[in-house]
C-alpha cells in the first residue's frame, strides 16, 4: 500500500505563521510522500511581499516532493516563478505548460511532464496539469501558453504505464476538469485544487480529492492494487507544529511593516465561501464601495473570486488585513460601458450564466447598483444606478479590478476596450477607504429571489 499526503491552495496560510507550522507539521508527521497540487505560494500578504519565496521553509518542513502550477504560482511574473521552482524542494511537474518560445516550461531548470517515486516497493507516476485559462486568469501569466490538459495527460498516461510503473497520479489545477482527467484509462487518483470546495469521491473508479483553501485541511491517499481511497484530515490546533517555519515566516511578517492600524470595524465582515460566494455581503459591499470611491464612477463592481477567504475582519484592521482581502498588485480601472452592457454584466453575476465555479455562486458584489435576479427565470428583475432605472443605451462608469478586463470566465463582457482610467493598487485603496470611511453593511443592494 502506498501513502500520499495532498495539500492544495494553501495561498494565506503563511499570514499566521502558527497555523502555517501546524500545517507543515502534520504533513511531515505523517507517514507518506507529500504532494501540492498548485497554489502553494500565492495569493497573500506574505506572498506579495516575498514574491512567493516564503514558500520555501514550508515546502522543506514538510517534505512536499511533488509540486504542480496553479494559476497563482506566477502572481509575480514568469522570472519570479523560474526563481522559486529552481530553490524550492518539491520536483515541479506539468504537461501542458509552455514557456515563451513555445517549448515546454523549464525543462532545463528541472520541470518534469512526470516524475516517478518508488514507495514502499511500488513505482508511482505523477504527472502535473494546469488550467488551459490562466493566461487569462493571471495577466502575469500572459505570454505563457497553456495546452489543453486531457491530451497531454492521456500521453503521460500511456508513457508511464510504459515505464511500468505501479500506480498514476494525476497532480491537477483543472478544477472542475478534475472528472475528465479520472476518466482517462490507466488513472488511479486525481489530486486536485483550484476549485476551493473539498472533495473526495470517486468517479469511473477513480479517487478525485480536493483538500479545500488556506491550510485547513489535507488528504491522505491509500492507493492499493483494489483502487483508491481518501480520507479528509482537519488541521487543528493540537496538530504537531514545525517551529522552523513558525520562525522564518513571524521574522518576514516583521520585516513587512504591515501592521499600521487603518480603522476599527464593528461586529464582524466575514470572508467565508457562502458570505463571498452567497450574494451581498458585507465585505463585498465593502470592497466595490472602495473601488467606486477612489475611481468617482457611477458603480463599482468587485469580482467574488477575487475576495480571499480567511479569518473575519474585526476591532482593529490593518495595512495587512487589507492586503489579505484583495492580496494583487493590480489596479483598480475605471471602465465606460453603456446600460445594455451593464445589464449583461448584472447576468454574468450568476454562476447559471457564466460557467465558473460552482454551480450556485453568485459573482458579483457592487457599489452604486440594485439588482434584483429571479433565479428561477435567470434573468435581471430589476437594475437601478443610483436610484434610476438603468437605461440601455445610456453611458456608465464603472471601477473594478484590472484583472476582470483580462478574464474570460468572470464577466466576460468587460475587456480592455472599456478602460478609461486607473486609480491606485486595490489593497491600497481598500485601506484608503477604511481610513476615511469605515466599513458598510449589507444594505439590499443584491436581491436573489426564485419567481417561482
Amino acid at each position: 500500500m502506498v501513502t500520499l499526503l495532498h495539500h492544495s491552495d494553501i495561498e494565506n496560510v503563511y499570514d499566521d505563521p502558527e497555523r502555517a507550522a501546524r500545517l507543515a507539521g502534520a504533513l511531515a508527521g505523517r507517514e507518506g510522500v507529500v504532494v501540492g497540487s498548485g497554489d502553494n505560494t500565492a495569493p497573500g500578504v506574505l506572498p506579495l511581499v516575498t514574491d512567493g519565496r516564503q514558500a520555501l521553509p514550508f515546502y522543506r518542513a514538510a517534505g512536499t516532493r511533488v509540486e504542480t502550477f496553479g494559476n497563482h504560482d506566477f502572481d509575480f511574473g514568469v522570472d519570479a516563478t523560474r526563481e522559486l521552482v529552481a530553490d524550492a524542494a518539491p520536483t515541479w511537474v506539468t504537461v501542458n505548460v509552455r514557456d515563451e518560445t513555445g517549448a515546454p516550461f523549464d525543462r532545463h531548470e528541472g520541470v518534469e511532464p512526470w516524475v516517478v517515486h518508488e514507495i514502499d516497493g511500488e513505482q508511482v507516476g505523477f504527472f502535473g496539469v494546469t488550467d488551459p485559462a490562466t493566461d487569462s486568469l493571471n495577466p502575469a501569466a500572459a505570454q505563457l501558453g497553456f495546452d489543453d490538459p486531457l491530451p497531454a495527460a492521456r500521453e503521460a498516461v500511456a508513457d508511464l504505464r510504459e515505464a511500468g510503473v505501479d500506480h498514476v497520479v494525476a497532480v491537477s489545477h483543472l478544477g472542475q476538469g478534475d472528472d475528465d482527467l479520472a476518466r482517462i484509462d490507466g488513472v488511479d487518483a486525481v489530486l486536485g485544487g483550484h476549485v476551493h470546495s473539498r472533495r473526495v469521491e470517486t468517479v469511473a473508479d477513480t479517487l478525485v480529492t480536493r483538500p479545500g483553501v488556506n491550510g485547513h485541511a489535507i488528504v491522505a491517499v491509500e492507493l492499493t492494487d483494489d483502487g483508491a481511497n481518501g480520507e479528509l484530515i482537519e488541521i487543528g490546533d493540537d496538530a504537531p507544529r514545525e517551529p522552523a517555519v513558525a520562525t522564518a515566516l513571524s521574522d518576514r511578517v516583521s520585516e513587512a511593516g504591515v501592521d499600521e492600524t487603518v480603522a476599527h470595524v464593528d461586529g464582524r465582515v466575514e470572508r467565508t465561501e457562502t458570505t463571498i460566494h452567497g450574494g451581498e455581503s458585507r465585505v463585498g459591499n465593502l470592497v466595490a464601495d472602495a473601488y467606486r470611491s477612489a475611481a468617482e464612477t457611477d458603480v463599482g463592481l468587485q469580482n467574488a473570486g477575487g475576495i480571499r477567504l480567511g479569518e473575519p475582519l474585526t476591532g482593529a484592521v490593518t495595512v495587512a488585513d487589507c492586503i489579505g482581502v484583495v492580496p494583487f498588485e493590480e489596479p483598480v480601472v475605471a471602465c465606460a460601458v453603456t446600460g445594455t452592457e451593464l445589464r449583461s454584466l448584472a447576468r454574468e453575476m450568476s454562476a447559471s450564466v457564466v460557467d465558473f465555479g460552482d454551480p450556485d455562486w453568485w459573482h458579483g458584489h457592487v457599489s452604486g447598483l440594485e439588482l434584483v435576479w429571479d433565479t428561477a427565470a435567470e434573468r435581471v428583475e430589476r437594475l437601478r444606478v443610483g436610484g434610476e432605472p438603468v437605461v440601455d443605451d445610456e453611458t456608465y462608469t464603472l471601477a473594478t479590478a484590472e484583472y476582470v478586463l483580462h478574464s474570460d470566465h468572470e464577466f466576460p463582457t468587460l475587456t480592455e476596450r472599456h478602460r478609461i482610467g486607473e486609480h491606485g493598487i486595490q489593497h491600497e485603496v481598500l485601506a484608503d477607504h477604511l481610513r476615511e470611511r469605515g466599513a458598510q453593511r449589507v444594505e439590499g443592494r443584491v436581491t436573489l429571489r426564485d419567481g417561482n
